[in-house]
């Protein structure tokens, strides 16, 4: 994982489920809140291309169900996503991997309905554009991020369309530059997260949340994210492609290959 992961802790109730089939993305429902659960222990939940297309699917499927008031995104363990599979990264196409990257994040922020976000644990590089891609974020007061891309000689090109969004031009510059890690409050105080709690207070955070959303007409949800998200939408459109071919020509350089494999092998 780009830059190195350590776990951070143990997810709460909510979050925890165990594994009822091989795949690397779960649905769940819960009145009217699809929960969609990245379950990919073994790479913690890298962004795959098999996790990236379960995804898409799961959502694009949510998308089409006119019963939803909303989604939630969470992890079955205590990484949420550490960003890009570096051993795939080695052996297949990173331009069209990086394009169906940039599909999933299109498709959670056009997705009719909200997508909720839970963080019970530590996020690195990729995974930060699934945050930045949803709507309303809640993660527990540890929680910590670093966009590591540049200490293995690349750039958070993909993800940049919605993190560009959401953040002020500084707080980008300072973590897309750094690679440092940085924790919950200040991921909430430049933007990327809604609401920071303590872990013993997250499941009652993210149930009142979702409660809201029930409560709301599907109507008004639907036209209210369409309002908000209608420039993210267009940013995706305009400079995608770029982005998407940017990252695998740097995923594909000789100093990213040569920082990767030692970073595999730590």
């Amino acid at each position: 994982m780009p830059g190195g992961l350590a776990e951070g802790p143990r997810a709460g109730p909510l979050a925890r489920v165990g594994r009822v089939s091989d795949a690397l993305v779960h649905r769940t429902d819960d009145d009217r809140i699809a929960v969609l659960t990245l379950d990919s222990p073994a790479n913690r939940n890298a962004l795959s291309r098999r996790l990236v297309a379960e995804l898409t699917q799961h959502l694009a499927e949510a998308g089409a169900d006119e019963s939803l008031h909303g989604v939630l995104l969470r992890s079955s363990h205590r990484v949420f996503c550490s960003g890009a599979d570096l051993k795939e990264a080695a052996t297949v196409d990173m331009v069209a991997s990086a394009r169906g990257i940039i599909g999933l994040q299109h498709t959670i922020a056009a997705l009719p309905v909200p997508v909720v976000c839970r963080l019970d644990g530590p996020v690195r590089a990729g995974g930060l554009g699934l945050v930045a891609s949803s709507d309303l974020v809640l993660c527990r007061d540890d929680v910590g991020f670093a966009l590591t891309e540049v200490r293995l000689g690349l750039a958070a090109a993909v993800i940049s369309i919605p993190l560009r969004a959401r953040l002020s031009p500084r707080a980008a510059s300072d973590w897309f530059l750094t690679g440092r890690e940085f924790g919950a409050a200040e991921a909430r105080e430049h933007g990327l997260v809604t609401h920071v709690v303590p872990g013993h207070e997250l499941d009652a955070a993210v149930g009142r949340v979702l409660d809201d959303l029930r409560a709301g007409a599907r109507q008004g949800l639907v036209e209210a994210k369409r309002l908000l998200g209608a420039d993210l939408l267009a940013a995706f459109d305009a400079h995608g492609d770029e982005m998407a071919r940017l990252s695998g020509l740097l995923f594909h350089s000789d100093t990213a290959q040569r920082l990767m494999a030692a970073a595999v092998r730590r």
